[in-house]
């Protein structure tokens, strides 16, 4: 009998109830992790509070982890017994131990750790999609990026950055200024005491950003729209402060016909070349030493619920670990 964290009904952070489970043996195409570090993010408040329904209550929250393969199932070959594999995507993460489909899995590269792993699959691979796929960030791209000193916001603001673009980042204390301007944002603005629009505005010579990249949702909506030059591109990949107003498309227009999308990491990696591929290029980056990921709280996987109320009241920078 292993443990994991179960929720049973939607709510605030204490529905996260450590329980006994049990996992089985892995089916055909399945593999059995034993578990050594779970990541945590925001989506898995969205789908604890119910914001993101479920199939079915109850549930295993969590969607990024590593460890160490215990057991494969028929049909399995890329894998193996003592391989140390990593994920992001598949539900189920908060688990000492846990079944996951084959080619969900890839394998961990020796010059990385199972923690750096954890933390970067989900966030790593977001980080890889909005720079390199939704808005192809080149040397001469001006990008805001909300929510700098955040899990995505480092590793983005350093990718970026090792791009050659200018990144003007936005953060909510003068601590986090200064991790922000520490992993690669040129400008750096505390929306809780300035006005984020003028100061990008005057950063860009009044001219505004070509991509705001923005995973803050109700809180930033429209001032995103209004940080951009004409013809740029508002990235809305998440929605921590709540949903984005609905409004009429042609705002877009009357804001300087500017283009919207809201991308997610599942169309990025929906086969397994794009998985593997989308992988390899953050584990390459972190190899570098173009990106480095800041581990900032680890707590047991048994107070995921402390976790949780210290990601919600925005305490935690970089990225936030379970540790089995």
């Amino acid at each position: 009998m292993t443990h994991a964290i179960r929720v049973h009904e939607y709510g605030r952070p204490e529905v996260l109830k450590w329980e006994s489970v049990f996992v089985g043996v892995p089916g055909p195409g399945e593999v059995r992790v034993r578990q050594t570090a779970v990541g945590v993010n925001f989506i898995d408040v969205y789908g604890r509070s119910g914001l993101y329904k479920q199939p079915s209550l109850p549930f295993i929250p969590g969607m990024e982890g590593a460890g160490v393969v215990v057991e494969v199932g028929e049909g399995v070959h890329d894998f193996e017994v003592g391989q140390h594999v990593a994920y992001a995507g598949q539900m189920g993460a908060y688990a000492e131990e846990r079944l996951i489909p084959a080619d969900g899995l890839v394998k961990i590269p020796p010059e990385i750790s199972d923690d750096v792993a954890a933390a970067i699959m989900l966030k790593g691979m977001t980080a890889q999609y909005l720079l390199r796929r939704t808005f192809k960030v080149g040397p001469e791209t001006m990008l805001l990026f909300h929510a700098a000193a955040g899990g995505v916001g480092l590793i983005a603001c350093q990718w970026a950055a090792s791009i050659g673009a200018t990144v003007i980042g936005t953060v909510g204390s003068d601590g986090k200024a200064l991790i922000a301007r520490a992993h690669g944002c040129t400008h750096v603005i505390n929306y809780r005491t300035e006005n984020v629009v003028a100061a990008v505005r005057d950063y860009t010579d009044g001219e505004g950003v070509d991509v705001v990249y923005d995973s803050v949702g109700k809180d930033t909506f429209p001032q995103s729209l209004d940080c951009l030059k004409r013809r740029g591109m508002w990235v809305s990949f998440g929605q921590s402060s709540g949903p984005v107003p609905e409004f009429h498309i042609s705002l877009l227009a009357q804001k300087g016909s500017l283009y919207a999308t809201r991308p997610a990491l599942h169309h990025y990696t929906a086969t397994r070349q794009d998985l593997v591929e989308t992988a390899n290029d953050v584990f390459d980056v972190v190899k570098r030493g173009k990106v480095k990921i800041a581990i900032n709280q680890t707590y047991p996987l048994a107070d995921a619920e402390r976790a949780h109320r210290d990601l919600e009241a925005r305490r935690t920078t970089g990225s936030t670990l379970l540790l089995p």
